[in-house]
């Protein structure tokens, strides 16, 4: 039997942390593992309880669930913790920033118990959990903001070291397709479009597909009106 998904709850309102609890404890291929009511909180526990999956509310006490994403993802021995963020609103620009520090999707906390469920499934495969609307909405807010993207960012000239391929698979994923979708739309087979998502995680020295999506937009490949840089 597969061992369940281990599961991390951080939010600083005790009765919603209570409620994600009895939901993810009602399915059988997952556990709650340790709850936080602190950002801190929740980046010590993620270590100690072992979490596969970090359910992180961004606005929390001491320590939000930024820089609590951003302790995580930084920790070489948490490389394998996937980070799921809840927001009240899908156009909380917190969201991007916490996608920046290595979070794994995002969703809306009023979003329905089972969708909840299948959000920790899909970061626990090493999917990102990324809707194609609200992300481009997001980071579209996002680059007209003066501020500067965190170092470690890939610039636009990291795309050079991707082949013509490569650069179709990122444009692709930046618009929210998964492998399947992706290999579908390209002809290819979908073990072939994860070889070549892994090939540009290494090329541009990222984690997780949601900094894909990032470093497409940030790069200029993919723009927020949808349109793809030549």
């Amino acid at each position: 039997m597969t061992d369940p998904i281990r599961v991390l709850l951080a939010d600083d309102q005790t009765l919603v942390r209570e409620a994600f609890a009895m939901l993810v404890d009602s399915a059988r291929d997952m556990a709650v593992v340790g709850q936080a009511g602190t950002g801190r909180q929740a980046a010590e526990l993620a270590r100690s309880a072992r979490a596969d999956v970090v359910v992180m509310d961004i606005r929390m006490p001491d320590l939000d669930g930024i820089e609590a994403t951003r302790l995580i993802a930084a920790d070489e021995d948490l490389a394998g913790v996937k980070i799921l963020v809840l927001t009240t609103y899908d156009t909380d620009d917190h969201v991007v920033a916490a996608l920046r520090a290595g979070a794994s999707g995002f969703l809306v906390k009023d979003t329905r118990p089972a969708d909840l469920l299948d959000a920790i499934r899909t970061v626990a495969a090493g999917d990102a959990l990324l809707s194609p609307g609200p992300t481009a909405r997001l980071i579209a807010r996002v680059l007209r903001l003066p501020d500067r993207p965190p170092p470690g960012t890939p610039a636009p000239a990291a795309l050079t070291a991707l082949s013509e391929r490569e650069r179709q698979v990122l444009t692709l994923v930046a618009r929210g397709l998964n492998n399947t979708e992706a290999a579908d739309a390209l002809g290819l087979s979908p073990l072939t479009a994860k070889t070549h998502v892994s090939r540009i995680m290494g090329k541009l020295a990222v984690r997780d597909r949601a900094q894909l999506v990032i470093a497409a937009y940030e790069s200029g490949l993919v723009t927020p009106n949808g349109s793809v840089s030549g």
